[in-house]
């Protein structure tokens, strides 16, 4: 082999080695870009569900509430098992009025929920006799809502300022305001107005 040969051929290893180094560096580029790519899809899928947790969040805490009806004291209104959403925002610009469905703490332990209709404003005098509630010595007109008559004589209660007094739609079995300790609801403890009943079915409020 002469001298040039000799050199060609260590050339061609060199050229070779360069092109072996070359594929290497390229392989391992795409593999790292690869792995890159892995990571950027993966903080995507973690950046998507972070979003959907705080806006899910967002929506519970500040625009609605999503209630589920423990007993049977709205019935017929809202039945025993029945799932609703309460509107947070319903009294931004607003107060309760008569009639309202609301969803509030119970005043006789803030860490349950209770849902009922508002009956008494503040500043009203309320009694319940001859089998219906009186607001400031009037017979009010529930035919909308209630179909059963209510029992029993109760009052007269002077509903504080800034305080609603509240019944159940089932009169004969509610523990509302007329049993209470602390018989009056406070505007701070109420949470939203009854919005739309979703289960068993679809009904507004």
């Amino acid at each position: 082999m002469t001298l040039n040969e000799l050199n060609q051929m260590l050339e061609e290893q060199d050229v070779q080695k360069e092109e072996a180094s070359k594929l290497e560096q390229q392989l391992a580029t795409e593999k790292n870009n690869k792995k890159k790519a892995i990571i950027k899809e993966i903080l995507t899928y973690v950046g998507i569900v972070v979003v959907a947790i705080l806006i899910a969040q967002f929506i519970t805490r500040v625009l609605i509430i999503n209630a589920e009806i423990p007993s049977s004291s709205m019935y017929p209104t809202i039945m025993k098992g029945d799932r609703l959403f309460g509107n947070r925002l319903a009294y931004t610009n607003s107060t309760p009025q008569r009639g309202d469905i609301v969803i509030f703490y119970y005043p006789d332990n803030k860490e349950e929920k209770y849902v009922k209709r508002v009956i008494g404003l503040p500043g009203e005098t309320i009694e319940i006799h001859d089998k219906a509630v009186y607001v400031n010595g009037e017979r009010l007109d529930e035919t909308a809502y209630l179909d059963i008559e209510t029992y029993g004589n109760f009052g007269p209660y002077i509903v504080p300022q800034d305080s609603y007094f509240v019944l159940g739609d089932n009169r004969a079995d509610s523990w509302d305001s007329r049993y209470w300790t602390n018989k009056y609801v406070h505007e701070d403890d109420i949470i939203a107005k009854a919005w739309f009943r979703y289960y068993k079915d679809f009904t507004t409020y």
